[in-house]
């Protein structure tokens, strides 16, 4: 059994402390707060990417169209504004020619339009003349290199400012010069459409992949944590993951977040349910084993009362039948010169007989119980003629042991339909344990009368007695009361077993009532109409 234990306990208790040092290991290190920001981090950058490539496309698709530094006439311009609603402003400087600047047309009947076209007209014609050539020439290089060149500034909207973000490059320019050009993306296209778009884009694609958790994002100046656009479901606070886009929108923040939760949050959620479900796996197995250990040791007492019952039922047997072989020799051989000694010879011989029959009735009704084959055979019995006529079959044994024997059978006790066999084996069975069990104070009393719809049949003894704590495991086939008299005296532990079958399939109970060395008290009761259906009733 202990092999088994340690067979069972030591892999179950090296898995609990291993996940228990993981789980505190991921709680140190911070494991799922990490693994979700490394997520959120790919989700920000490949946000900025398909922001990117898309602006890149809207601001390819207007260069395409753009005319050199010579015909860049009002026309010209304004029809390219008028097929790119999206674009605000555009402009291109020749130092021969100078500066052209076009915005939206449509537009200019706003006034806030007006101002900012005012503010940017002025802003681009301050700086690119002075920095014509430097700027030409690191336009120049960056088209080399494949790199691009965005603006981006914050114009004013009355008493706030807009986002604005556009791109320079070069185009052809007079007497074989390079033209400085560019475009600028219309603010509220930016904010109303492009950005939000682009946001729903991205978590839309998330979804796709079956991410569980669903994010929120989020658009902000890169100094001004207020939003500049959010997406369904943001909910204000502060963002888990956050990413500076440097791009076509630089001087921008992109920021993550689980709605309604944070990172920390669920991971002090993951680890405490973690350590709730390793705590129940850790109480399941401690239950496991318990019952492992009580079924075992249980299994190990019942093969030991099994092995104390051969015991006990070898020398049963062998001590009746030594005493009829002894007499049944005596006779043989004509030893005997009285005819009162035969007839003595010829009841001892009887008697054991009929122990020794007894003793094998037991045995086997205690092997038809546990195949679930024993028959008990119903009929319309009178009890107080039963009950009399066992004792009577038995009194001469029991005054051969010295017993004071005293018999109470009431006057109205009605029949009952019982097994008459089992229920005078039953009665033999709790005589027999007053005879076994008495040492100084031999007294056996048996009382049978009517009481509340019940008759009740009392076995009473002045012998050792059964301690409470014992009293109810006294019924438990195999078992025998740990009393040094008890095992000192011959048995099967399988009387009382027994006697409670037997009373329970006719309807009925058995009790005791004991003390140490007080004596005991058993008590059949049986149902005055018991509720048993046939003639022959098969029990388990």
């Amino acid at each position: 059994m202990l092999t088994l234990e340690l067979a069972v306990v030591l892999p179950a208790a090296a898995l609990v402390i291993l996940s228990a040092v993981h789980l505190e290991t991921i709680q140190r290190d911070r494991g799922v707060q990490a693994a979700f920001q490394r997520d959120f981090s790919q989700v920000l950058a490949i946000s900025e990417k398909q922001m990117n490539q898309k602006a890149y496309e809207l601001v390819d698709d207007v260069r395409d169209q753009f005319p050199s530094s010579g015909a860049a006439c009002t026309e010209t311009m304004d029809r390219i504004l008028a097929t790119h609603p999206y674009v605000a402003h555009l402009f291109i400087y020749d130092p021969s020619v100078g500066l052209v600047f076009r915005s939206q047309p449509n537009r200019a009947n706003s006034n806030e339009f007006r101002i900012e076209h005012d503010y940017l007209y002025s802003m681009v014609n301050s700086w690119i003349q002075i920095e014509y050539g430097d700027m030409a020439k690191e336009l120049e290089d960056r088209a080399k290199q494949g790199r691009r060149y965005p603006t981006h500034d914050w114009v004013p909207r009355g008493e706030k400012h807009a986002y604005v973000a556009g791109q320079l490059f070069l185009t052809d320019g007079a007497g074989g010069k390079k033209a400085i050009a560019g475009m600028v993306f219309d603010a509220d296209y930016l904010h109303d459409q492009f950005f939000p778009e682009m946001l729903s884009e991205v978590l839309s694609h998330q979804e796709e992949k079956g991410e569980k958790n669903h994010v929120a994002m989020m658009l902000r100046p890169k100094y001004d944590y207020t939003p500049l656009v959010a997406s369904s479901g943001w909910d204000g606070g502060a963002p888990e993951v956050e990413r500076n886009l440097e791009g076509a929108f630089p001087e921008l923040t992109l920021a993550i977040k689980l709605p309604g939760t944070t990172l920390a949050a669920m991971e002090q959620h993951f680890v405490r349910s973690s350590f709730l479900i390793l705590g129940v796996i850790s109480l399941l197995l401690a239950g496991g084993l318990f019952l492992t250990h009580r079924n075992i040791s249980r299994e190990m007492a019942l093969a030991k009362l099994k092995s104390d019952f051969v015991s006990n039922v070898s020398h049963e047997l062998r001590t009746p039948l030594s005493l009829i072989r002894l007499y049944a020799e005596t006779l043989e051989m004509g030893r005997l010169k009285s005819e009162e000694k035969y007839q003595e010879y010829y009841c001892i011989i009887r008697k054991e007989s009929e122990r020794l029959t007894a003793l094998i009735n037991n045995i086997l009704d205690f092997s038809r119980i546990e195949a679930g084959r024993k028959e008990y055979d119903f009929r319309e019995t009178d009890m107080r003629e039963l009950v009399h006529n066992t004792l009577d079959s038995y009194r001469f044994q029991i005054e051969q042991n010295g017993f004071a024997f005293e018999e109470k059978i009431a006057e109205d006790v009605p029949p009952l339909r019982v097994d008459r066999e089992a229920m005078a084996r039953s009665l033999l069975n709790l005589v027999n344990n007053a005879l076994k069990y008495s040492q100084d104070q031999k007294f056996i009393g048996v009382n049978l009368f009517r009481y509340n719809g019940s008759v009740k049949l009392e076995v009473v003894d002045h012998g050792i007695g059964i301690p409470t704590e014992e009293q109810h495991k006294i019924f438990e086939k195999f078992y025998r009361v740990g009393d040094p008299l008890v095992h000192n005296t011959k048995g099967s532990g399988l009387g009382l077993s027994l006697v409670r079958h037997i009373v329970q399939a006719h309807g009925g109970e058995v009790a005791v009532d004991s003390s140490p060395g007080r004596g005991s008290k058993f008590t059949i009761i049986l149902p005055v109409s018991p509720k048993i259906n046939g003639h022959k009733v098969a029990t388990a």
